[in-house]
């Protein structure tokens, strides 16, 4: 009983660690000695990365908030899973439910990590992460519609934002086609990451209403 009070609050702390793994401020601080939260956007992202640092550097911050969600969930699922917790086909809802949390852990750490006074990045690179870590599906389908957004308007915010408003339609439409029926904690870690999501970009919306939100390759602040 004490492994499986303890274990699922390990998985919550471990996310949150994960998720905090400042690679874009690491990034800023090795290439050029700077704080790049002080730079541009002021995001930690691999977007402000690309455009303070180059197309390198932010390839490598992106795979690596990439990977903390990703290993957030994968985590979650192996110390969960040996302690007889259903984590397939007809999991538990308590099962899922501490899964999504360690995702949800990962998005916190990287939004707000301790190492930097609570200012972090915008989450996208570490949601999609999670994603593919819980459902690759939706994931590589929300990846999907950001690329195809992204390759009509050259501009991240715009992609992203959509991107999250069409994950909660995704997540529905996957479980729906797989016969799974309504598994909520599902749904409720896609309506969160959406509003997250929107949430963080709320400066990128106002810029974007205003006609002035940069695209992908000019060196301004953006998304």
């Amino acid at each position: 009983m004490t492994d499986l009070l303890i274990a699922p609050l390990f998985c919550l702390l471990a996310g949150y660690l994960l998720g905090s793994i400042p690679a874009g401020y690491l990034a800023g601080r090795w290439l050029k000695g700077v704080d790049i939260r002080s730079l541009g956007s002021g995001s930690t992202g691999a977007t402000n990365v690309l455009r303070q640092f180059g197309k390198g550097p932010a390839l490598v911050v992106f795979l690596v908030d990439v990977l903390k969600g990703t290993a957030a969930v994968l985590l979650a699922k192996a110390v969960l899973q040996p302690l007889g917790l259903p984590l397939d086909g007809g999991a538990a809802v308590a099962s899922d439910s501490w899964v999504v949390a360690a995702g949800l852990a990962a998005l916190a750490g990287h939004i707000w990590p301790v190492w930097l006074g609570w200012r972090g990045g915008k989450a996208v690179a570490t949601a999609l992460g999670m994603l593919l870590g819980l459902t690759w599906p939706v994931g590589l389908a929300c990846f999907g519609v950001f690329l195809a957004v992204l390759s009509l308007s050259r501009i991240v915010s715009l992609s992203s934002v959509v991107a999250a408003i069409a994950l909660p339609l995704l997540m529905l439409g996957w479980f729906h086609d797989q016969g799974l029926g309504l598994r909520w904690p599902y749904l409720a870690l896609a309506l969160l990451t959406s509003s997250l999501v929107i949430w963080r970009h709320r400066s990128n919306i106002s810029r974007l209403l205003a006609g002035t939100e940069p695209k992908l390759g000019q060196k301004k602040p953006g998304a």
